[in-house]
């Protein structure tokens, strides 16, 4: 399923239990966001709402199915890149763009300090991204990271034309190393959340039991901390 030219399936177009294009608020979004002549620009006009009208939060994952839904991200107005690529394949499929979940593993070289003790490593399992079907190909677009985000840590922000794929940089504004890929897992009509789960509790035990304390914290208050930036 990585070729970037299969015809999508029908699947793309349908709703399931989590990417829940059905819901009402889901249809909502879409019909308030997805402005554009044409699919390529509705896409991109969705992946930006996305990526900048719900805060990118990694502490508060809701690892369970309810947690991980479209519609619950919508309802809360964060989530982490899973569950905010499941928002954008729920959006987009809305307003009649098949879209699928991409997946990859990257090693994160800037993260926060109690992140990076409490995962014991820089690599991010089953990072999501989403692919958009626009103009007879498969587009890469990474609604992760919010804008203000990434003025607070320095980094480029993920900007998505619906021409190109979007998918993290590596170096931040500074030259540093941000985002290294370094296993694809491909793509996937509905979340594989058995096969993540599996995984997470495998890599990252202390998270999944939420043995932590991850969840209490406040990751915007971190980022503050250790940018020195005052919250946005």
């Amino acid at each position: 399923m990585d070729d970037a030219m299969t015809t999508p399936a029908p699947a793309t177009l349908a709703p399931t239990a989590a990417i829940d294009s059905d819901h009402p608020a889901v249809q909502a979004f879409a019909r308030q966001h997805a402005v554009g002549a044409d699919d390529r620009e509705r896409a991109v006009a969705l992946a930006l709402a996305v990526r900048d009208g719900f805060r990118y939060d990694p502490y508060k994952a809701d690892l369970s199915p309810l947690g991980m839904r479209a519609s619950t991200v919508l309802a809360q107005g964060y989530g982490w890149c899973v569950p905010k690529a499941v928002l954008l394949a729920a959006v987009c499929r809305a307003a009649g763009i098949p879209a699928r979940l991409g997946f990859a593993d990257v090693r994160n070289h800037l993260s926060t300090e109690r992140m990076r003790r409490n995962m014991e490593t820089e690599v991010f399992y089953w990072h999501g991204y989403t692919d958009l079907w626009i103009a007879g190909a498969w587009r890469k677009a990474t609604p992760a990271f919010n804008l203000s985000l990434c003025q607070k840590f320095g980094l480029k922000p993920l900007d998505f034309d619906g021409r190109a794929d979007s998918i993290y940089h590596p170096f931040d504004l500074a030259g540093n190393r941000h985002m290294e890929y370094i296993h694809q897992r491909g793509s996937f009509d509905d979340l594989p959340l058995d096969a993540i789960l599996a995984d997470f509790r495998v890599h990252y035990p202390r998270w999944v039991s939420g043995s932590d304390g991850q969840q209490a914290a406040d990751f915007l208050a971190d980022v503050d901390a250790e940018t020195g930036r005052s919250r946005a």
